[in-house]
């Protein structure tokens, strides 16, 4: 038979020079493959596409819009300290107020800074009603915070709207008005303008509701109700315009005054005049009184004035009212009532 020896067939790492160093196949180990991350950026058409490819770096930073948005910081902060009223657009509204446009930044108006124009269209409206109408719209405001590390920007639309209409507000003027809020120290009153919008606010002091006793306001006044009211004082430097309702109405005291007991020498129908008050007995009680008012400090004369018998009996008891007007000559208007007589004193 013939016989033959079979030999193994070469491996592949004969036929390498280096086959006695190399690792057997199950040990070769290769540089690990660098990470890449995926940028995307938007095209003009606003599709988003591959940036980088394998291997590419990040994008640079964009400085351009970087400085923009700190030059934009700047001018609002000039804007602020130079009190200029902007027109801004309004892009959206939210139930907080409104964000507008301001260059490549956006700010905030909060509802409370907002004209009282918006509230006074319909002051049963909810205000977040009214201001989704205003998107789209420029208003005029002006800056009131800037702080470029918290991103916030403020506007207020009141603020514009005193700068160009306080100076229209005199004292001694009439408005119509719409009761805005209730206090207890008072209420706030929106002004209706000539041009028929309400462009400022001012307050009614609780001192100033009423010739009564107002304990609360609340008690005479509620919001959206219409009233009158005149200004008695207009404070540029602090923004504040005080109002009265009861400076619109007769003091009872001077009405009673003048009606009971008339200036003129004529009789009215409804008193009798005495002429010297030795022809008649001093109400009970008024004597000690007025020795009392010379013991206070500041009183140095009490005089008595006129008196009068009034035909009707109002009270028995001895009643006494202090004119709330201002002094004239450093006298003071007192009036005292008991059962049908009348006295009228100057201190």
């Amino acid at each position: 038979m013939l016989a033959a020896a079979l030999r193994p067939a070469p491996s592949l790492a004969a036929f390498s020079p280096s086959t006695a160093r190399s690792p057997p196949p199950a040990l070769l180990s290769f540089p690990p493959r660098p990470h890449h991350r995926l940028h995307l950026s938007a095209t003009a058409e606003g599709a988003g596409t591959t940036a980088a490819q394998e291997g590419a770096s990040a994008p640079p930073v964009d400085e351009a819009r970087l400085a923009q948005f700190a030059a934009d910081w700047q001018a609002a902060r000039a804007e602020k300290d130079d009190g200029k009223i902007l027109r801004l657009p309004v892009l959206r509204a939210n139930s907080g107020g409104l964000i507008v446009r301001f260059n490549s930044l956006q700010g905030f108006v909060p509802n409370p800074l907002l004209s009282p124009a918006h509230w006074c269209k319909d002051p049963k409206r909810p205000i977040q009603d009214v201001t989704k109408e205003l998107v789209g719209s420029p208003i005029y405001v002006k800056v009131v915070e800037v702080n470029e590390e918290e991103r916030k920007l403020v506007f207020s639309e009141k603020d514009a709207s005193w700068s160009t209409h306080s100076s229209q507000v005199k004292i001694g003027e009439i408005y119509d008005g719409i009761v805005s809020s209730v206090f207890h120290y008072g209420t706030f009153v929106h002004l209706r303008f000539p041009d028929g919008n309400y462009h400022l606010t001012g307050l009614v002091h609780i001192s100033e509701v009423s010739w009564d006793l107002v304990q609360d306001v609340r008690d005479f006044l509620n919001e959206g109700d219409t009233v009158k009211v005149i200004v008695v004082n207009v404070d540029l430097e602090k923004s504040r315009i005080a109002l009265s309702i009861r400076q619109l109405e007769e003091d009872p005291l001077l009405e009673t005054l003048d009606k009971v007991i008339p200036l003129e020498a004529d009789q009215s129908s409804s008193a009798g005049i005495i002429s010297s008050p030795s022809e008649a007995d001093l109400l009970p009680g008024l004597d000690g009184i007025c020795n009392e008012l010379l013991q206070e400090d500041g009183i140095t004369d009490v005089q008595f004035g006129r008196q009068a018998l009034e035909k009707r009996v109002v009270s028995q008891d001895l009643e006494l009212w202090l004119s709330s007007v201002p002094a004239k000559d450093n006298q003071f208007k007192l009036l005292a009532r008991a059962g049908r007589q009348l006295s009228d004193e100057l201190r």
